[in-house]
């Protein structure tokens, strides 16, 4: 059986507020996370994703009340990321009504974090948030931290592999080259990354118009993330639907 491809709003964090910017710098105030979380469950999205982008940062734990609160306003599976950095961070965003959990920052510092998540819970409650660019490295993309403001030094695809190796259910790639640009998903790193991966690839960073969400599909991408389009009323989810159907993909009605 082919897997519906899913359409997943994020909502990045930060202050209470859902905030967007562009390659995660001069962020602007996009709304209300728990009004928002509402409309997108209304319009027919497949998942919604809640960044805490301010909590690694700020080296403090995810917002657990916003969670909540978001939580209880959607029917779709919610994943959040932000600021986890152990395994009963994660027993309390499930507890909070979480269905996943993004993980990054952490995971770099300390990759055996991925595995004690995943004995614990499952690989299925387990996203490995990969903030990847265009560097000398041997595949040519490398990992970022803090939110794409920091090198990690590690190539993206060595570390997607470990990723999956260590009990990773998914993979979240973000092109930080391509975030917020609004001129299409980076095609060329999902190709590399889809090449090498085991497990379903969410696409995110640059989506601009309905044909860029079917482009990365057909690149590779089983979900497809996006942000400001959505927020800011430029697209809508039941156009990106109608989209993805027309070119014969399959998509939840």
């Amino acid at each position: 059986m082919t897997l519906a491809k899913r359409i997943i709003p994020c909502l990045d964090v930060a202050g209470g507020r859902v905030v967007k910017g562009v390659n995660f710098k001069d962020l602007v105030d996009a709304g209300d996370p728990v009004e928002l979380a509402k409309k997108y469950g209304a319009e027919g999205a497949d998942e919604l994703t809640f960044l805490d982008i301010s909590a690694s940062v700020e080296a403090r734990a995810t917002t657990l009340d916003i969670v909540r609160k978001t939580a209880e306003q959607v029917f779709i599976p919610l994943t959040v990321g932000g600021g986890i950095r152990s395994a009963e961070n994660v027993n309390e965003l499930l507890r909070a009504g979480a269905d996943k959990v993004s993980i990054n920052t952490a995971a770099i510092s300390r990759p055996q974090l991925i595995n004690e998540i995943s004995d614990r819970f499952g690989n299925q409650v387990l996203v490995l948030s990969v903030d990847a660019r265009r560097a000398n490295t041997k595949s040519g993309f490398e990992v970022t931290t803090h939110g794409g403001r920091e090198s990690a030094g590690i190539d993206a695809l060595a570390w997607v592999e470990e990723g999956i190796s260590r009990g990773v259910g998914e993979i979240l790639l973000n092109s930080m080259d391509a975030d917020g640009t609004k001129s299409g998903f980076d095609l060329e790193m999902l190709r590399a990354v889809r090449a090498i991966s085991s497990v379903p690839v969410i696409a995110s960073g640059g989506a601009g118009k309905v044909s860029d969400f079917a482009q990365a599909v057909s690149a590779g991408a089983d979900a497809v993330l996006a942000a400001s389009v959505f927020h800011f009323g430029e697209i809508t989810i039941s156009e990106v639907k109608k989209d993805l159907a027309k070119a014969g993909f399959p998509i939840r009605r």
